[in-house]
């Protein structure tokens, strides 16, 4: 009996070529389904989109599977952008790439799928599926330095009880030789990297296009005055580069970084030193707080935590605040906590969920 027929989104990158390559080898009957989901600058020198789908194309070929394009801009545009730049406005930090694998990838996406007569999607993500008794686990890849659970996060019961990722148990280098070795055209590719639609343009100037430029002061925590910002929402918490503060007075040579953004005065608060106490936060409240099982694990126990992606897990205990928001305490201070970027919890292995960083 031939195996079902399963749909991979492919972007044009060596992992999702392979999650193809290895499906196809399987024998299941895979299509591949490639996502535009931006088209605003298509033809500037940033978006490789077009060159995505040819080698997504080639692939395909080599591989020998059907493909389709299917265009989701407008999707993308209502769910996820018009989102990322309220955040922004709101001098927050969104991850835009964790909602768009919950409402496009994993939505958007899915239905078209199913729509194709296909059970399962498919995608070059680095994590793994585990069904316990009738519930779907998110796990860790096998590959603890491209783990991608994080973005993986806010993904519910249906979607993981439809999807595969099938380089979950894989190392990165392997699916590179395997690339190689079955002649896949983008086998020694870049990995992308940035925020999809981003892509390799400077950020600032394209948050520009978008968002007014306010600027105002830039405070230290006593009030001196030590330069000029662009505007609150350029900025991001622990962010050191382009402060253009190098030899400001009340300087003691140590770097300076954004500690904190005054919305109500307009200023931005930077201070001097990675370790700065500004910097340093042991405890934060989280919003829309999404449980992986549809329900919160026990919250008696101990956990760990990561407050952005790369980053090693830190030991945490979990509580539910009388205002109804999860609280999470660290045994040791974290970095740059950042409004607007999620906060993801395990438990060993398994990636429990997460939420906003209030």
């Amino acid at each position: 009996m031939s195996k079902p027929r399963i749909v991979v989104g492919m972007s044009g990158g060596v992992d999702s070529s392979v999650t193809a390559l290895l499906l196809k080898q399987q024998g299941y009957d895979v299509i591949g389904l490639f996502m535009k989901n931006w088209e605003d600058d298509d033809n500037d020198e940033y978006c490789s989109s077009r060159q995505d789908l040819l080698d997504a194309v080639s692939v395909a070929d080599t591989i020998g599977i059907p493909i389709e394009a299917v265009n989701f801009s407008k999707e993308y545009k209502d769910r996820v952008f018009s989102y990322f730049l309220r955040e922004y406005e709101a001098g927050r930090t969104p991850n835009p790439d964790i909602l768009c694998n919950a409402e496009i990838k994993f939505k958007a996406f899915l239905d078209h799928a199913i729509s194709l007569g296909a059970e399962t999607i498919a995608t070059g993500h680095y994590a793994q599926v585990r069904e316990v008794e009738g519930s779907f686990q998110l796990l860790k890849a096998a590959d603890a330095s491209k783990d991608q659970s994080y973005f993986l996060h806010r993904l519910d019961q249906a979607q993981l009880s439809r999807a595969m990722f099938p380089l979950g148990k894989i190392l990165k280098t392997e699916v590179r030789r395997l690339a190689e070795q079955h002649g896949l055209s983008n086998h020694a590719k870049k990995d992308s990297t940035g925020i999809c639609f981003i892509g390799e343009r400077p950020f600032r100037e394209f948050l520009n296009r978008y968002l007014p430029t306010q600027p105002g002061e830039m405070r230290t925590p006593e009030g001196h005055v030590v330069g000029q910002h662009m505007g609150l929402s350029f900025y991001t918490l622990g962010q050191r580069q382009g402060l253009g503060i190098g030899g400001a007075k009340a300087s003691s040579g140590e770097p300076w970084f954004v500690a904190a953004k005054d919305m109500e005065r307009n200023r931005l608060i930077v201070v001097q030193g990675h370790n700065h106490p500004l910097l340093l936060k042991h405890e934060l409240e989280v919003l829309d707080m999404h449980w992986i099982s549809g329900a919160p694990p026990d919250l008696g126990r101990n956990y760990a935590a990561k407050t952005r992606y790369r980053q090693e897990d830190a030991a945490c205990s979990m509580g539910l605040h009388d205002n109804g928001l999860t609280h999470f305490a660290f045994e040791q201070a974290q970095w740059a906590v950042t409004p607007g970027q999620s906060v993801v919890a395990y438990d060993g292995e398994i990636c429990l969920g997460g939420g906003i960083i209030k």
